[in-house]
């Protein structure tokens, strides 16, 4: 083979090279976006039931392995109904959105919020007992009830019944979740 023929093979090789390598990189941020899409909520700007869960198992791994405390909440939304059935779905839909960005600007970025169902959310808070997660309740109901939700000029009442439960060695999530949506019935159907 010519030298001539040897650097022509050459440069398409490299040129392949490159494309290959621009190819592999595009379909790893394809995959990275897909299991970022899996773990977010479609509407809101929290995590998805799916991604809530695996922030839950993360944390309860870190609390055993380190001996931290850690506190979920658990909110399910008082009034929504009366926004939908009011105001409409794409009402419904913009105050579930100003609900999870409520959460999350109030809430360490060390915390996770999930949008668990519906109107139903989860906040999970790593280093932080039973006392910090019932006043981040009472702060977090107090900004929805004085906030209150407004659409094309009306105004409507939110507010948020909110169960607190803080890990106690749970290693199944969904149990966790169970419990702390057991408490915040139990609020709920107290007020």
């Amino acid at each position: 083979m010519s030298q001539t023929a040897a650097k022509s093979s050459d440069g398409a090789l490299n040129a392949e090279l490159v494309r290959l390598r621009a190819e592999v990189e595009a379909l790893r941020l394809r995959a990275e976006a897909a299991e970022a899409a899996a773990e977010t909520d479609v509407l809101t700007p929290a995590l998805n039931r799916r991604g809530f869960v695996g922030a839950l198992n993360r944390t309860m791994a870190y609390c055993q392995r380190h001996g931290v405390p850690a506190v979920l909440l658990y909110l399910d939304l008082d009034g929504f109904k009366r926004v939908n059935d009011q105001l409409g779905h794409a009402a419904g839909d913009a105050a579930l959105v100003q609900v999870a960005r409520l959460m999350l600007t109030n809430l360490r970025e060390s915390d996770a919020v999930g949008r668990l169902g519906g109107d139903e959310f989860g906040l999970l808070m790593l280093n932080a007992g039973i006392d910090e997660g019932r006043d981040k309740a009472r702060k977090l109901a107090a900004a929805l009830e004085t906030g209150g939700f407004v659409w094309d000029g009306v105004q409507t009442a939110l507010g948020g019944s909110f169960g607190v439960r803080c890990w106690a060695g749970h290693s199944d999530a969904e149990v966790w979740l169970a419990e702390a949506d057991a408490a915040m019935w139990i609020r709920k159907k107290a007020r």
